[in-house]
């Protein structure tokens, strides 16, 4: 007997990915993505967890796809994060 789902975003990697993707789906502005642009549609529509959103966001930023700002308000794509969409 099976008690809970597989989570989809259990793998931070998985995670990492999914708030790659929608962060490049995001427009900019002024070359910022506000971090609550990712995390409401990964939150909410995606019904990741926090813990699973936050593991996720900072291997994106280990692996040196995403940078964030010190405020904690936005991030940007570096080059390697941008070379993953072409």
């Amino acid at each position: 007997m099976k008690f809970a789902t597989a989570r989809p975003y259990a793998d931070p990697e998985k995670a990492a990915r999914r708030i790659l993707e929608i962060a490049n789906a995001v427009e900019p502005v002024q070359g910022r993505i506000h971090i609550e642009k990712i995390n409401e549609p990964f939150l909410f529509r995606d019904r990741g967890s926090p813990a699973e959103y936050g593991a996720g966001l900072k291997l994106a930023i280990e692996r040196g796809w995403l940078k964030m700002h010190e405020s904690g308000t936005f991030v940007t794509f570096t080059l390697e994060g941008a070379e993953l969409f072409g």
